[in-house]
């Protein structure tokens, strides 16, 4: 039986800012590294740089929609990706 193609994502919040209703971070998965910053007010999810974007920015979204009110500023989390980067 095969195993699941998986990958393991860090995410590094930097700062939560409830005044400019944002959240800036780091998300790190494979080789791969990107800055993020979620405009949770707007729903808007900007993810650079953009090569390898398309493989982190659905599930980073899902993340931060799930974990939204139990992220803190210089915490570190981490979540599955069901694929192999």
């Amino acid at each position: 039986m095969r195993s699941k193609a998986e990958t393991t994502a860090y995410v590094s919040i930097k700062e939560y800012s409830f005044s400019k209703k944002q959240i800036e971070g780091v998300v790190e998965a494979s080789q791969f590294q990107w800055t993020f910053t979620w405009s949770f007010h707007k729903g808007l999810l900007l993810v650079n740089p953009a090569l390898g974007r398309a493989l982190i920015e659905d599930a980073l979204l899902r993340f931060l929609l799930k974990k939204d009110y139990q992220l803190e500023s210089g915490n570190e989390y981490k979540f599955i990706i069901s694929a192999k980067f």
